[in-house]
């Protein structure tokens, strides 16, 4: 508890990966707000296919919207809001104690909307308004398609968790979205000091396949100079990436323009690292916890990263503006050696989009299966 009472102090918040009725159930959850000053919780389609799936704890719910004649999406819809509504429940003293800084969590829309803005809006409004909690955030991908669909629901208040954000030009986007829809709002006479947004960066994946390139197109056939640079460049990129996103941060969120905006009770849109589970053998376990602390973050972590960080992980003020120059020598050196980041950041988008179309269509699967069981009785 003293770590992330100290993480705080440094002015980041973690929120958990993960979310089940389990851990809603038995309590989990609950000790770690009281206990462990846990702040918020993302899900996804990954985390309810294995929510719902593993245990029975979603059974007779199934059962009687089944036998009420419901269909496998709306089911879906009904398992997902009771955990969201009772997770922002739990959340609702840390929300009000925060001044709405905090105590959020969040909703993801259908995977299969992702290169959609219409249908995307349209279930944002809708998920928003079944969950009906102000602690809500509505989780939608930073593609080309998702950012206008963001806008328009931070212009109608509806707090936003901007997710599959792997590059330093989409997230200048989705912060330059978010002050627009301020303004707007701010234009048209609404309030603007209670719409709140996180800008997810996800962070191990952009390693793992830098990696892969470095190794397998690279260094194999590199000359001297190139093999020594590429070998220095191995696990390198993530942390440059998140890096330079923040510098970037920091430069949005100041001038005149979002000091207007801030007399109005405008709060900054966070940066919230994701995937920060290492997923490279020999790789320390904290490592996308570690250097990424800094003022206005969240660290969105599964609870294996929540348990390293609490055993060694290292707790240092403002590691996120360490070496910001080194960051951009590692963009510099990929270039020279032939490999583009915005190649990899569009196949990491499409790869990302993929990882939660496959899980979330398994749910639905299962869903249906349990359905039907149900109604053939």
């Amino acid at each position: 508890m003293k770590k992330f009472d100290q993480l705080l102090k440094y002015g980041q918040s973690y929120w958990l990966d993960n979310l089940s009725r389990e851990i809603l159930r038995n309590d989990e959850l609950k000790n770690k707000i009281e206990n462990e000053g846990l702040r918020g919780v993302t899900s996804n389609p990954i985390i309810f296919r294995d929510a719902i799936t593993n245990g029975n704890f979603y059974d007779t719910q199934i059962s009687e919207l089944a036998q009420q004649g419901k269909n496998t999406n709306e089911i879906y819809e009904a398992l997902v809001v009771q955990d969201i509504q009772d997770a922002c429940d739990l959340f609702l003293r840390v929300y009000d104690s925060s001044d709405g800084q905090d105590g959020f969590v969040s909703l993801e829309v259908s995977p299969f909307l992702a290169r959609n803005t219409e249908a995307t809006i349209n279930e944002a409004r809708k998920l928003f308004r079944m969950v009906n909690r102000p602690n809500c955030m509505i989780k939608i991908p930073g593609t080309a398609e998702g950012i206008p669909a963001i806008e328009q629901m931070l212009y109608e208040g509806i707090n936003i968790n901007t997710t599959l954000l792997f590059s330093v030009k989409s997230y200048q986007i989705v912060a330059e979205s978010y002050i627009k829809a301020l303004e707007r709002r701010d234009n048209d006479g609404k309030p603007i000091d209670r719409v709140a947004s996180v800008a997810s960066f996800f962070l191990s994946r952009i390693d793992v396949l830098t990696d892969q390139v470095l190794e397998n197109d690279i260094i194999p056939h590199a000359e001297d100079d190139e093999q020594i640079l590429a070998t220095n460049l191995l696990g390198e990129s993530a942390v440059a990436s998140a890096r330079i996103a923040y510098n970037n941060f920091e430069k949005i969120f100041s001038g005149d323009l979002w000091g207007k905006l801030t007399s109005k009770g405008a709060s900054v849109q966070r940066l919230l690292w994701a995937s920060t589970s290492n997923k490279t053998e020999g790789y320390r376990d904290t490592r996308y916890v570690d250097p990424l602390i800094g003022p206005y973050t969240v660290n969105t972590m599964p609870p294996k990263t929540i348990q390293a960080f609490k055993d060694h992980g290292k707790l240092r003020e403002n590691t996120i503006r360490e070496d910001v120059q080194k960051a951009m020598t590692v963009f510099i050196d990929l270039e020279k050696i032939g490999i583009r980041m915005d190649e990899i950041t569009d196949q990491l988008v499409n790869e990302g989009i993929k990882k939660f179309v496959e899980p979330f269509d398994e749910l639905l699967k299962v869903i249906e299966e349990h359905s039907k069981q149900n109604t053939s009785h």
